[in-house]
């Protein structure tokens, strides 16, 4: 840690954030929704989906008009184990939790639920949702649209966004299995806390117009938005490496996402319109439950995943390596050293929260950098 760096505590910085939230005109629950599902992103250790996307990915949209902080989404098509949610432009992880808690209470009636979304903005880590159903017993999985930055295998023009695609399973452990993965090489928050940090972005992660591999993190999100750069689907540039599947994988995100929902896709999710000006991006989601005992006695279950899981760690070791790790336990870990520390807020954090601080008037929080 930077000797510049402080630590914030998690529940200090989520009420901050909720109060921001709520100065932009958004109802108390729905801004606490939001900074739950953002400080989590941090307490996991997901540091480019919790509070360093809070003013540049949420803050700033709701200030450009993109987002409607007071919209409620609503139903507008359900079976007894569907339904369909029109976002109606609210913030994203509003109608998510919505909609998974909804394919939860359909999947615990009849066994399996699924909820697809459209007209919605970014809804954090996918991992929250997923983590959801597993702790409620079942099965999830969920996943999202975003704003084009990947190109397919073979092209060199954002299409399509880093596309998560994440799963849930209960488990007799203390933390669920959650696989939360982008269908890109990186996703585009990765690489904003290398522009902040002023770090050189790997090889492999993104690529410009000429197919030339980009490291200038800075430069990578600037020509990001003008068309000029991409990020490199799952498993790299071209077929040698499997990067086909990572773009398969993607396109089947993308469609899940919209044409589910008869909401947008590819280029319409771009947040312009033709002249440049910003406006909403009517991203789509989808959201799946199944409940465990439908299929199997819960108890069951979660030992035979904790047994597979137990025995992939215990399984033999590369050399130079002394530990394998299973989806959800690198969150777990980080919890339990974060969780008496608080949240790393580098400098440039420390002046965000500063500014949102005298903006909103939000003098009666203090925080160790003021």
């Amino acid at each position: 840690m930077a000797s510049s760096d402080v630590f914030v505590d998690f529940v200090v910085l989520e009420r901050f954030m909720a109060a921001v939230l709520r100065s932009l005109g958004m109802s108390e629950v729905h801004a606490g929704v939001c900074a739950d599902v953002l400080i989590t992103a941090d307490k996991q250790g997901i540091d480019s989906h919790g509070v360093s996307r809070f003013k540049p990915v949420y803050v700033d949209r709701i200030r450009a008009g993109q987002v409607d902080v007071e919209a409620v989404p609503v139903i507008v098509r359900e079976g007894p184990t569907t339904s369909v949610f029109d976002g109606r432009n609210a913030m994203g992880q509003v109608a998510s939790k919505m909609a998974m808690e909804d394919a939860i209470s359909r999947a615990g009636r009849y066994g399996m639920g699924m909820a697809a979304v459209r007209n919605s903005n970014h809804y954090g880590i996918a991992g929250y949702y997923v983590a959801m159903a597993a702790n409620a017993g079942m099965i999830g999985v969920t996943g999202t649209n975003a704003r084009p930055s990947v190109a397919p295998t073979f092209g060199a023009e954002p299409m399509f966004g880093t596309n998560p695609l994440a799963f849930g399973l209960p488990t007799d452990e203390p933390f669920p299995f959650v696989l939360d993965c982008a269908t890109s090489a990186s996703q585009r928050g990765r690489i904003e806390v290398s522009a902040r940090l002023n770090r050189p972005v790997p090889d492999g992660w993104a690529v410009g117009r000429d197919g030339q591999t980009l490291h200038d993190a800075a430069r990578i999100l600037k020509s990001l938005n003008s068309g000029n750069a991409s990020l490199v689907p799952l498993g790299g540039i071209g077929e040698s490496t499997g990067g086909h599947k990572g773009y398969g994988y993607a396109t089947v995100v993308e469609i899940l996402s919209s044409a589910l929902s008869g909401g947008a896709f590819l280029a319409a999710l771009d947040g312009s319109t033709p002249d440049g000006k910003p406006t909403a991006l009517r991203l789509g989601h989808f959201f799946i439950a199944v409940d465990v005992a439908a299929f199997a006695d819960p108890d069951a279950f979660r030992k035979t995943a904790g047994d597979i899981l137990r025995q992939l760690r215990a399984s033999a070791k590369a050399p130079g390596h002394d530990r394998i790790y299973t989806a959800g336990e690198k969150e777990y870990l980080a919890w339990m050293e974060k969780k008496d520390q608080g949240v790393k807020l580098d400098p440039a954090l420390q002046k965000e929260i500063l500014q949102l601080k005298k903006d909103f008037g939000l003098e009666s929080y203090r925080f160790p950098f003021d």
